[in-house]
């Protein structure tokens, strides 16, 4: 088998492309820089979350409680 023919590859998480597996892909498990900063787009407007009961809210100290 050639070095081509071992390569893994995943589907994208966002496009469903597929997506090369590999130390040398920095947008790893992403096709693309694009579907990277999508994925963090979701992030960072909670539109994804990881499972599990919510947290308690934690004063911040602007709340005047230390």
């Amino acid at each position: 088998m050639s070095k081509a023919e071992k390569q893994t590859t995943v589907p994208c998480p966002i496009c469903g492309k597929p997506s090369r597996w590999a130390e040398d892909n920095p947008s790893r498990p992403f096709c693309s820089e694009r579907c990277k900063l999508i994925d963090l787009g979701e992030w960072v407007a909670e539109e994804k979350r990881i499972p599990g009961p919510p947290l308690e809210d934690i004063p911040s100290s602007d709340d005047g409680q230390d």
